[in-house]
């Protein structure tokens, strides 16, 4: 059952690409300020889940899709624009992908095309958007400077200050670590667990022990089927489904 004040929900959501079903009546609950894992292995359906979340499937010419889903108890796909979706679900991708401009271009940009052009505002968004990123004392006196200068790791939390500026009430993570360094990897995940007072969160990751250090609750897909859901602690240490145990102690995936 979806819960009642789930911030966002999946009833029997399906997904094909053509003629291949990407995923499987999956019905779950997002809770307001948490963060879900989304474990699996390749081909399980983690990535549709993610997009379906903000309307990116549909970009997708040979995308199809059955079920629905909710935003704050809205039809994410019958009652809302999916422009309007895309700006209250934002989204961080795998690979670091900055614009070709310098920092500060890259945070407001987005509240731009949005149309707000006074500069105090955008000067507002600029440093709230990167201290909430962890990235504000690294930068603030470089803002000019291209984004490409910045390390792996500065420039995907600079893509995550990109999207907090456009004042997203969820933000989904799909695979935000897999190219950065250990380092690196856990500023990203310190600056999601502070960000999780304010935001609600879905992390998408084949590290499982990412998920565990992060997540409060945990999904497991496997071949487009969401296999189980449950709180982290005790999704790690007492699996319901044999599935999930085989896939968390490597005998797959």
């Amino acid at each position: 059952m979806v819960a009642s004040d789930a911030k966002m929900a999946a009833q029997e959501w399906s997904v094909w690409y053509g003629a291949t079903q990407a995923l499987r009546a999956i019905t779950l609950d997002i809770l307001p300020r948490e963060i879900l894992g989304i474990i699996g292995p390749a081909n399980s359906g983690k990535t549709s889940f993610l997009r379906s979340l903000n309307r990116m499937g549909e970009l997708n010419p040979r995308f199809r899709c059955a079920g629905r889903i909710w935003l704050d108890g809205k039809d994410l796909y019958q009652g809302l624009d999916s422009q309007q979706v895309r700006c209250r679900v934002g989204i961080v991708f795998a690979l670091p992908l900055p614009l070709p401009l310098s920092i500060r271009e890259n945070v407001v940009y987005g509240p731009r095309v949005r149309g707000i052009r006074d500069r105090r505002r955008l000067d507002q968004l600029l440093e709230q958007s990167l201290r909430a990123a962890s990235l504000w004392d690294e930068v603030k006196d470089r803002l000019d400077l291209p984004a490409m200068r910045l390390s792996g790791g500065q420039q995907q939390r600079l893509c995550i200050a990109r999207t907090l500026a456009m004042e997203p009430e969820v933000i989904l993570f799909d695979e935000p670590c897999s190219g950065l360094d250990p380092i690196s990897t856990a500023k990203v995940e310190e600056t999601m667990v502070q960000l999780k007072s304010r935001y609600t969160m879905v992390l998408v990751t084949n590290n499982t022990k990412q998920a565990a250090r992060v997540s409060d609750r945990v999904a497991f897909f496997l071949m487009g089927e969401l296999i189980e859901l449950d709180r982290t602690g005790v999704m790690f240490t007492t699996p319901r489904d044999s599935r999930t145990n085989d896939y968390l102690t490597g005998r797959f995936g």
